[in-house]
């Protein structure tokens, strides 16, 4: 009896560490536009301080279940959600989930950069300011730590009144982080961050993505399969809105465990 009890005991420690290192539960998720299903029942946990990648053909389901985790999809008419995606013990996709508190929690960029028409420090004090910070020295020390997170500070400290529009398509991205990253979210969505920049700016963006997982989750969508096994810890590969296969990106880009996620990878569709 004894040993069942201490078995018993090192099991609920092991599974208690295991979610310890889980940011968000994702269980039997079903998204709808209309009466089309566009992601079909797929369940994944996704690990603190990890890189995610989400890879796939165009209009496999990546992107609409990316949106749904901070509920981006609820400004499309259509769109409904049914499942569970569970953070710090919360669904969010429940009724009454403060969708405008869990964008400050679980922070999106977008595929194409959209800064403000405003300067670049601006750009990042406006939302702080929406947010209830005033305090000159606060706002300062907040637009150039976030800057600095974001790795463009030392590109931009001594033109920080001059437009955000002025800047090159990579640092006008990075300045997106830099302001996603300023409310302080605890997981960070990137949707194609890089794909409409240059290689030099695509390169900064991905050494800038592995230094920010030590300070948040982050989920990337990407169609690059050479940046994904770059710059992810795991990967989860979609196709017609179904999860084929969610592994540690080092098994799924040498010894996938699914036919189809081999014939993707290896470019035979897609």
């Amino acid at each position: 009896m004894a040993t069942t009890l201490k078995e018993k005991s090192n099991s609920q420690i092991m599974d208690e560490n295991r979610r310890n290192d889980i940011v968000l539960e994702v269980k039997d998720l079903s998204i709808y536009y209309g009466d089309n299903r566009a992601v079909n029942g797929i369940s994944l946990d996704i690990e603190k301080n990890a890189v995610t990648a989400l890879i796939g053909p165009s209009g496999c389901g990546k992107s609409t279940f990316l949106r749904s985790i901070n509920r981006m999809n609820d400004l499309i008419p259509s769109a409904r959600a049914e499942g569970e995606i569970n953070y710090e013990g919360i669904n969010l996709l429940g009724d009454n989930i403060d969708v405008v508190a869990l964008r400050k929690e679980i922070g999106m960029v977008f595929q194409k950069p959209n800064p403000f028409p405003k300067s670049i420090y601006e750009n990042i004090s406006y939302a702080l300011k929406f947010a209830g910070i005033h305090k000159k020295s606060v706002l300062n020390e907040k637009v150039e730590e976030s800057l600095t997170k974001a790795a463009l500070w030392e590109e931009v400290k001594d033109r920080l009144h001059t437009s955000a529009l002025s800047l090159s398509g990579g640092q006008q991205q990075r300045l997106c982080i830099a302001r996603t990253v300023a409310m302080e979210p605890t997981v960070l969505l990137l949707d194609e961050p890089s794909s409409a920049l240059d290689p030099i700016s695509n390169a900064k963006v991905e050494e800038l993505v592995v230094e920010l997982k030590n300070d948040y989750s982050i989920i990337i969508v990407t169609h690059n399969m050479q940046q994904a096994s770059r710059i992810s810890d795991k990967t989860a590969f979609f196709l017609n809105g179904d999860l084929i296969e969610f592994d540690r990106t080092e098994k799924i880009f040498t010894n996938p465990s699914v036919k189809k996620t081999e014939e993707y990878i290896s470019g035979r569709f897609g």
